[in-house]
């Protein structure tokens, strides 16, 4: 059975507020550790209406204290928006009060418009070709060779690196520093394929990871019937639709018949930009995501599910892992 975690974009939804989504977040957090998901990751994104996720770190913690066992990570934190040294700290301060339970996944994506990205940054001229430094600085931070400067708390701390990306920028940098790479494919599937292959081909190892580790995301979204399940991811299509439009907005509630009723054109970029999911059934959503697992050979799946109803998904979560369980149930019976 393959490794499943969660990638929670802790969405609000239309008629509620950021701290019912986060409070929801909580919920499917101990939901999905008691189920045997291994990692809890949230992204960095800014002036974003429907995602309460921006001070990542601090709803982290939150996270940190409502769970015991699951990992609990960012995917990731967008590190041109922040100095190295801040956030060596803040994810110090997650590793020292929830110890061994704290990945730091990096991106060097703004996770905003350049609007919101020049409110935190000031400057956009070299953040692009800063990023490869930054990682350096911040895990000299951690390993204490930072000089005059040091992290505290921080330094000294195991907290496992990650690389994100969703072309081959990621994919050498993560092989060139040995880290463990997380490709984005469960928006933004287009060079995943070449990006595995680049990512493995030319990894090196590190004192962090002896061989090449790809975690891929994925959606999936899992109901009683394939009808169901389809109904309930015309909230995220809409929620997708409007943020390609240029006009994000609230995860809104589901829309029979959605996808048939928009132009040929938009529902080719749905099935492109969503091709990395399962949605439907248990079974198949099984099928489907054996299908993904088959061609990609991923060493671990991130999973994320924006469903409107709260109730849903966390229902989509306990059905999903069942029917990945499944096979491993009746071997053992």
């Amino acid at each position: 059975m393959i490794p499943l975690s969660v990638l929670d974009l802790s969405p609000i939804v239309e008629g509620s507020d950021a701290g019912q989504s986060l409070r929801n977040s909580a919920e499917l957090a101990r939901h999905v550790e008691a189920l045997g998901y291994k990692r809890f990751w949230m992204a960095e994104h800014h002036s974003m209406p429907g995602i309460a996720s921006a001070a990542t770190a601090v709803a982290l913690a939150y996270i940190g204290s409502q769970t015991s066992t699951i990992r609990i990570g960012a995917g990731g934190i967008m590190l041109p928006n922040h100095a190295p040294l801040i956030i060596a700290e803040q994810f110090g301060t997650l590793e020292s009060l929830f110890p061994g339970r704290v990945d730091l996944g990096l991106g060097r994506a703004p996770g905003t418009d350049q609007a919101a990205a020049y409110a935190m940054r000031r400057n956009l001229a070299s953040d692009a070709n800063q990023f490869p430094n930054d990682v350096v600085e911040l895990m000299a931070y951690f390993e204490g060779e930072s000089g005059r400067v040091r992290a505290v708390p921080g330094e000294g701390l195991d907290i496992p690196i990650w690389i994100l990306g969703s072309s081959l920028f990621g994919a050498q940098l993560a092989a060139m520093l040995g880290l463990p790479y997380a490709f984005a494919s469960h928006f933004a599937p287009q060079m995943m394929m070449e990006a595995i292959a680049l990512y493995r081909e030319r990894f090196e190892p590190s004192d962090q990871l002896d061989d090449p580790y790809v975690m891929l995301g994925f959606n999936a979204i899992v109901a009683d019937t394939d009808e169901e399940a389809q109904l309930l991811a015309s909230s995220v299509q809409q929620a997708f639709v409007s943020l390609r439009t240029g006009n994000p907005i609230k995860l809104p509630p589901p829309q029979p018949g959605y996808a048939d009723s928009l132009p040929m054109e938009a529902r080719a970029i749905l099935r492109s930009v969503l091709s990395a999911s399962a949605i439907g059934s248990p079974e198949t959503a099984r099928r489907e995501l054996d299908e993904f697992v088959h061609r990609t050979k991923p060493d671990e799946l991130i999973v994320t599910a924006q469903v409107y109803d709260s109730r849903a998904r966390l229902r989509s979560y306990q059905l999903l892992m069942d029917a990945v369980r499944q096979p491993e149930t009746a071997e053992a019976s």
